[in-house]
């Protein structure tokens, strides 16, 4: 790993914070991409300094091609991007908040994806972020549940369209980050403590757990199209 080039879009917080923490630790170079400049610093300061971070605002698809232009090349990319609108009931969804929610969700891996293609190591990878919400069928993800699917979806037709890149995803199940800051602390603990005792591995997910698996998907170059569900078991529970 440490000739090797990741970039991270989304990489500020979170599981894409926590996947170049990991990154950085195995001796790769690692390029951090977002667009709030506050978590962008807070970023660098904890990051070694080999760690680059770059200002990108996926959802600003024609800006993408400059950006990846500034950055490069380089080998691997990770889309660790994420969105909070199309939560609620089926029956009462606002669908212009769900159309942005595929925007910020599906629209800007896709096209961020796009855009790298020109700078990416043919040999290399890339790994998208959709969620469990693909794959279950939890009451009231009507909306989540189609962008992250639309995520996944993405995932063997590009293996297979783009070879020799591999192209993979992630699937995560509920995982303490902050993407979770929406609700008050109090609320916050009690809905993790309801999970935890639904989910089999009978806790919540850390962000780290979720950056091992992409570690894995980025370093083993005998896996290609494939989904990991790191979920604790989350899409079995009743």
């Amino acid at each position: 790993m440490s000739s090797h080039h990741t970039v991270i879009v989304g990489g500020s917080s979170g599981i894409g914070l926590a996947t170049a923490q990991r990154l950085l630790a195995a001796g790769a170079k690692v390029t951090i991409a977002a667009r709030d400049p506050a978590r962008l610093h807070a970023a660098a300061e904890i990051l070694p300094s080999p760690a680059r971070v770059i200002p990108m605002d996926a959802t600003d698809t024609a800006s993408l091609p400059q950006v990846f232009d500034a950055i490069g090349a380089f080998d691997h990319l990770v889309l660790a991007l994420g969105s909070r609108k199309g939560l609620g009931p089926f029956a009462s969804l606002d669908v212009l908040e769900v159309m942005q929610g595929f925007h910020e969700k599906f629209q800007s891996q896709f096209a961020a994806a796009q855009a790298a293609l020109p700078h990416l190591n043919p040999r290399g990878s890339i790994t998208f972020v959709a969620a469990v919400s693909a794959h279950s069928a939890a009451p009231g993800t009507s909306g989540i549940g189609a962008q992250n699917a639309a995520v996944a979806a993405l995932v063997p037709i590009l293996a297979n369209e783009l070879q020799p890149l591999r192209v993979n995803g992630v699937s995560p199940g509920l995982i303490d980050t902050p993407w979770w800051d929406f609700l008050p602390p109090e609320q916050r603990r009690a809905v993790f403590t309801d999970y935890a005792r639904k989910t089999p591995a009978g806790r919540v997910g850390r962000a780290d757990d979720v950056a091992q698996a992409i570690q894995l998907l980025i370093e083993n170059d005998f896996m290609t199209g494939h989904v990991l569900l790191c979920d604790g078991g989350l899409r079995w529970a009743a």
